[in-house]
């Protein structure tokens, strides 16, 4: 009995791999929404202020962000959880594949958060004139939280790998 249970908790890993197809899907919105952006842009990029095409590409520079972090919690949660990625002999591989744990996943995810809170609050700050004070200072104490969060995280991190 304790061995069936044993095998099928393990099996259950497996559970996980349509989650993280699933997270390929929200990739492919991120692109369809990111590429609507830029087409939007497009026609309107001489007439318009440059604080607002800022602001515009502040959002794309967001979503390659939010892209780039969707990338690394499918591939290197899919190989820490369920299955090594089978890649063939010859195709390129990503530098990092196989060797990101779920420690240095954890890194990376709070690094790429605090990137993306950064330029949100620096979209914010562009557009401060349209905000009250007292939400900026809750935009700069929610970035501060991300920040301080990371570097507890990383410190910890630190600490117990010495």
């Amino acid at each position: 009995m304790e061995r069936f249970i044993e095998n099928a908790m393990y099996a259950s890993r497996w559970l996980l791999a349509p989650i993280y197809f699933g997270l390929s899907l929200g990739l492919l919105a991120l692109a369809l929404k990111f590429f609507q952006e830029v087409f939007h842009l497009l026609p309107s990029v001489f007439s318009m202020a440059e604080a607002d095409l800022i602001l515009v590409i502040l959002s794309l520079i967001d979503m390659a962000l939010v892209g780039g972090l969707l990338v690394m919690v499918m591939i290197s949660g899919y190989e820490n959880f369920v299955s090594q990625l089978d890649i063939a002999e010859g195709t390129e591989k990503l530098s990092w594949l196989g060797k990101m744990d779920s420690s240095s996943l954890k890194m990376k995810v709070a690094a790429s958060i605090v990137a993306i809170s950064s330029i949100h609050l620096l979209k914010v700050f562009m557009n401060a004139q349209n905000i009250e004070t007292e939400y900026l200072m809750w935009y700069v104490i929610i970035h501060m939280a991300f920040v301080l969060s990371a570097f507890a995280m990383g410190y910890l991190d630190k600490l117990t790998k010495h």
